[in-house]
């Protein structure tokens, strides 16, 4: 509430790679200040301070967290591929266009862009933050740290399949923070706000305003 205090409402959320949905549940009541086993049914208001959008490529995964969300109203679950942009367009703009606006208050990308990157390579991720820079007003991202690439390369390998497309041509790597940072600081002329330290998988959380 104090990122914005003089914001039109609801405010909108949007939650790239949601998953199944339980985080995204869990950030809806941290952000109203829910308790854990509220639900809907306690408050009937919730949807006019915050609607929330989550979306991810996994249908399955979508399902289950449609069948299980508390707040059915107010957090809308949908499956699409971000980086389809011929999808992803049409479907944001209607969304945004019920309430009559055409950017999300809050954007969060909670450990997808590794998955970005090495699907579709550093311009894929590039693009992918460019993106959300232009969509979000504010910007929540976790990105996985380089280990994390090289763990996903080995169970790849383990599995006998062949490696991601673009593993061993990423020019973007090392301390992915910190390049993620650079990417949306300079390029997106987004600014940080707040890094946020260490989550327990030794990620950082950084909050980005446009």
């Amino acid at each position: 509430r104090s990122l914005f205090p003089a914001a039109v409402r609801p405010l909108l959320g949007l939650d790239v790679g949601c998953n199944s949905g339980e985080l995204s549940v869990a950030l809806y009541r941290h952000l109203l200040g829910l308790q854990e086993s509220e639900g809907s049914l306690d408050q009937p208001a919730a949807g006019k301070d915050l609607n929330l959008l989550c979306c991810d490529i996994d249908p399955v995964l979508i399902e289950r967290a449609q069948q299980c969300s508390p707040f059915p109203a107010s957090i809308s679950f949908a499956n699409l591929d971000i980086m389809d942009s011929s999808a992803r367009e049409p479907f944001l703009s209607s969304y945004l266009g019920r309430f009559g606006r055409s950017t999300f208050d809050i954007g969060f990308c909670m450990s997808v862009t590794m998955w970005i990157h090495l699907n579709h390579g550093d311009n894929g991720l590039m693009e992918f933050l460019s993106f959300l820079s232009s969509l979000c007003k504010y910007l929540l991202i976790e990105p996985q740290p380089w280990k994390c690439y090289r763990a996903a390369a080995r169970r790849l390998r383990k599995l006998g399949r062949n490696d991601f497309d673009h593993f061993r041509s990423l020019a973007i790597n090392g301390d992915m923070a910190e390049r993620i940072t650079q990417i949306l600081t300079k390029d997106c002329a987004m600014e940080l706000v707040c890094c946020f330290g260490s989550t327990s998988w030794d990620r950082s959380l950084l909050l980005f305003k446009s």
